[in-house]
């Protein structure tokens, strides 16, 4: 399994993959990271998520290879159709997979979720609009948000 660092607004993120595709991207406590050499395979991952922190990309190209059950892998699928700048909330989620009832078992699939913001599941929130749960914290889950769907700039004159 190859394995490499990136600074970004939001601390460390730790991204590990193969040739198969990203295993997994997560938030790391670690104090910061040496410069490192970064595994080909994961080269263009770091590269689209620098590109998504400066704002220049909204929608990755990157092959995925999350270990998870059949369900939260059509869970997490799931999740890569909700747009850049867009919400949605647990309960939408459940419908879209067919099965209202399902709810709490998409929730916790997208706790799961080991691919951090390209599979975003932190564009998932509760039906009241409020913001849930986020193995990232909470406060990540909401810069994110606010950086995908930045508050318009209101005329001073």
């Amino acid at each position: 399994m190859d394995r490499t660092h990136l600074k970004t607004p939001l601390g460390i993120l730790e991204i590990c993959g193969t040739s198969k595709g990203i295993r997994s991207v997560s938030f790391t406590e670690m104090p910061e990271v040496e410069i490192e050499n970064t595994p080909e395979t994961l080269q263009a991952c770091k590269m689209q998520l620098r590109e998504y922190f400066q704002g220049t990309l909204r929608e990755f190209s990157l092959l995925l290879d999350p270990e998870g059950t059949s369900f939260q892998k059509k869970i997490w699928a799931q999740l890569c159709n909700i747009s850049y700048g867009k919400t949605s909330s647990y309960a939408e989620q459940a419908k879209a997979f067919g099965d209202l009832k399902a709810i709490r078992a998409v929730a916790g699939a997208n706790g799961k979720n080991p691919i951090a913001i390209i599979i975003p599941c932190h564009r998932v929130i509760g039906s009241d609009g409020k913001l849930t749960g986020y193995a990232g914290g909470l406060w990540r889950k909401k810069w994110l948000l606010e950086h995908e769907n930045p508050p318009a700039q209101r005329s001073l004159f």
